[in-house]
């Protein structure tokens, strides 16, 4: 895929920043269906080209957040060798300098959580709870709640199942699955789908 198909894609003003992180690599850049267990991955194939999935169904800001997750992989590895760990300091510090070189591209109210991200990233999009919530908000469709905003008894479907949201943990909520009466513990932003009392 070229870099002027993924324009459809991104927000505006990116192909500057695309065009120097992309530099000499040969990159397939595939665009996938929604994927619950992943946003993108990175992958370095045996010709030594490069290949990055990314979700189709992710907002512009968000695909390029990801899209420069995935590019800070293969710019690591391409630098410091692929013997180093996959998040480890090496890619931490590619990436947050990508953030923050490319943080004008990201809307005013984005930028600061942005940038305190950039001070320690996370491999996992999902741990930081800020980022997650921002971008629930700004594609709240489908009656779809965390499940921190619930109470106890309120019910909610989670991957097609019902559940009754028992106790708040330390961490974590205990809920009862209604189907097979097991109890689970979930996150506090897992995103399910609340049920009308």
């Amino acid at each position: 895929m070229s870099i002027e198909t993924l324009k459809k894609y991104l927000p505006e003003n990116t192909l500057p920043f695309l065009k120097n992180w992309f530099g000499p690599y040969f990159i397939h850049i595939k665009i996938t269906r929604e994927r619950n267990s992943k946003l993108g991955d990175y992958r370095k194939l045996r010709d030594n080209s490069h290949e990055i999935t990314i979700n189709s169904t992710l907002e512009p800001q968000l695909f390029f957040f990801v899209l420069t997750h995935e590019l800070a992989h293969m710019l690591s590895f391409e630098k410091f060798g692929h013997r180093i760990a996959p998040h480890g300091s090496e890619w931490k510090q590619t990436f947050r300098n990508m953030l923050v070189e490319s943080i004008s591209i990201y809307h005013q109210d984005l930028q600061k959580i942005i940038l305190e991200f950039a001070r320690s990233p996370k491999a996992n999009f999902m741990a930081s709870p800020d980022l997650v919530r921002y971008f629930r908000l700004k594609d709240n469709s489908g009656g779809h709640v965390f499940v921190e905003e619930l109470e106890p008894h309120n019910e909610f479907i989670y991957n097609k199942q019902r559940y009754i949201l028992i106790e708040k943990l330390k961490k974590n909520y205990l809920c009862r699955n209604l189907d097979n009466g097991k109890t689970y513990s979930f996150r506090g932003l897992a995103s399910v789908q609340k049920l009308n009392p």
